[in-house]
């Protein structure tokens, strides 16, 4: 790969945000960096003043790193000095900092296009039929989706000869609604779309009604044959060609068919020429159907790719918002004294909507809050954090609970609209063990004695955020030393097992009178240790949180 004059080397750049743009090399030695008199600015703190350089030797082109804090990588790899070839991807350290892609004098896609027909390089079907492998492997190393598309009507208009060449997809949310992606002349320039004076109405009817390569040729000193409205002919076309764009099944028993039907087709290639009739022989008709082949597979590509992208941009974020709710749980709980309590929450999805808490209101007080938001994923997960902070200020007094839930109840009513409600247990505890509590909606937690009978505490009122100006009363009960309270989340009694039957308030009795006499963390452990028996793994479609608290002297 030589320097030719007249004709620079470029870089393709994708900054931090996705915004492409191409530089030309026409500075040597090409400097890189945040620094302002830097050749190619990279706005990016991470970035060293002056990263790194581009120079020339011996007609070769070569990046060094000149001691940057976090490297210079090409494909992947850390260097000092490399020798760049075309379409090498060049990194600096971080993923979501900038991407440049070498493209050398003369770089691939102008060599692809001199071995297609029109070219004095090449001659017969295995010259074309090269150009086209050459197009498809251009598909693993290509700069973008679009340059490729660019490329194939570049070889689409050498293949056959015609003026111009159009490449048009089908608009998402419009079925009929055409998108022009793609508009040449056959030397390269650049059209605009108004440059495309045949109604788009006959495109689709292409797309619609044929299966196959699309070409018609007028005569225009013979009137006879030409429908369409005359529209053809009145714009002076000697030949239209449309090829249709297919759906790519991946992985699917036609991923190599070449043309599907209208329905299946996701835009069409569309050539005309004013001058002279398009070569469409039986030669140039396959390679014409095998270009439209490899556009289709560089739109599904581009179209998984994007997903994937989206999808793991989605996981990142949900991991940093698992990371974030864990931290809200209290990190310690009380193991000795008075008052022990030991809990736990387990997510179904990334992100849960129950959340428990316990809190030191005071030396003589405490507070247990335990909510479930209704439904899943991160809407709920937003507001069992709302739930979280409110319940929290709120416990910091005992006789502020009814009035406290009755503010929330309101907030919500007013924000949610019914859409979002949490079942919510909201309780203090004293040391000489008068328990007051709030049960808007929530299973009823049970009261366990060391004899292995089980009170409840019944619901007092409904879930918060479910019906506007209701009153959330509290209640009062004496616990007495020994005594625990075990409170849950419908995802403990409504655990699924592989039989997709339902674990039940029954089992969980069960098990709770067989641990009455332990302590409280040994209790805890106990009931989840069989609801994991019970689920064997089986994926839960609702959140498991568990909270067991004891009084003692």
């Amino acid at each position: 790969m030589s320097h030719e004059a007249g004709s620079p080397a470029s870089l393709v750049v994708i900054d931090p945000s996705g915004h492409r743009s191409t530089v030309a090399i026409r500075v040597l030695p090409f400097r890189i960096g945040r620094q302002a008199d830097n050749q190619l600015v990279m706005r990016d703190n991470r970035a060293s003043r002056v990263h790194a350089s581009i120079a020339v030797d011996q007609g070769e082109y070569w990046i060094e790193d000149l001691n940057s804090r976090h490297g210079t990588f090409v494909n992947g790899a850390k260097i000092q000095r490399h020798k760049l070839q075309d379409s090498d991807r060049i990194d600096f350290g971080s993923k979501d900092s900038y991407q440049l892609t070498f493209l050398p004098p003369g770089g691939q896609v102008t060599r692809l296009l001199d071995h297609f027909p029109g070219s004095e390089k090449s001659h017969g079907k295995l010259s074309k039929l090269k150009a086209v492998m050459e197009v498809a492997r251009a598909l693993q190393t290509s700069l973008s989706s679009q340059d490729v598309l660019t490329a194939v009507v570049d070889a689409a208009l050498a293949v056959t000869g015609a003026e111009r060449g159009f490449l048009l997809l089908r608009k998402e949310k419009e079925e009929d609604g055409l998108e022009m992606r793609v508009a040449r002349d056959r030397t390269g320039g650049h059209l605009v779309e108004g440059d495309l004076k045949v109604p788009r109405r006959l495109i689709r009817k292409a797309l619609h009604e044929r299966r196959e390569l699309l070409s018609m040729n007028f005569d225009h000193n013979e009137a006879g044959g030409v429908k369409a409205e005359n529209t053809v002919a009145d714009l002076d076309l000697r030949t239209v060609v449309c090829v249709p764009l297919v759906h790519i099944r991946a992985g699917g028993s036609q991923e190599t068919k070449a043309l599907s039907a209208a329905s299946e087709t996701v835009g069409v290639l569309y050539m005309d020429s004013r001058i002279g009739a398009a070569d469409l022989s039986a030669g140039n008709r396959e390679l014409l159907q095998t270009l439209a082949l490899e556009a289709s597979t560089i739109l599904e590509n581009a179209r998984l790719l994007e997903e994937e992208r989206s999808k793991q941009k989605i996981e990142e974020e949900l991991k940093v918002a698992r990371q974030i709710q864990q931290s809200l749980y209290p990190r310690s709980l009380p193991s000795d004294g008075w008052f022990l309590a030991c809990g736990s929450s387990v997510a179904s999805l990334q992100v849960g909507g129950d959340y428990f808490d316990v809190l030191k209101v005071g030396e003589d007080c405490w507070a247990v809050a335990v909510a479930d938001v209704s439904g899943k994923g991160v809407s709920s997960a937003l507001l069992a954090c709302y739930l979280q902070g409110a319940l929290s200020a709120a416990s910091y007094s005992a006789h502020t609970i009814q009035q406290t839930m009755e503010l929330i109840n309101r907030f919500l009513g007013e924000r949610a609209e019914a859409e979002k409600y949490a079942t919510v247990f909201h309780s203090t505890l004293q040391r000489d063990g008068r328990l007051r509590y709030v049960n808007a909606g929530h299973c009823a937690p049970l009261v366990v004695s060391p004899d292995g009978s089980i009170g409840t505490l019944e619901t007092t009122g409904v879930p918060l955020g479910l019906l506007p100006g209701v009153n959330f009363p509290a209640e009062e009960t004496v616990l007495v030393p020994g005594q625990k309270v075990v409170v849950y989340s419908d995802g403990v009694s409504e655990a699924r097992g592989p039989n997709n039957d339902f674990y039940g308030v029954e089992r969980l009795w069960q098990v709770i009178r067989l641990q009455a006499a332990a302590p409280c963390v040994e209790m805890h452990d106990a009931i989840l240790d069989d609801v994991r028996a019970f689920t064997l793994d089986t994926p839960q479609a609702d959140d498991i949180t568990l909270v067991v608290m004891e009084y003692r002297r």
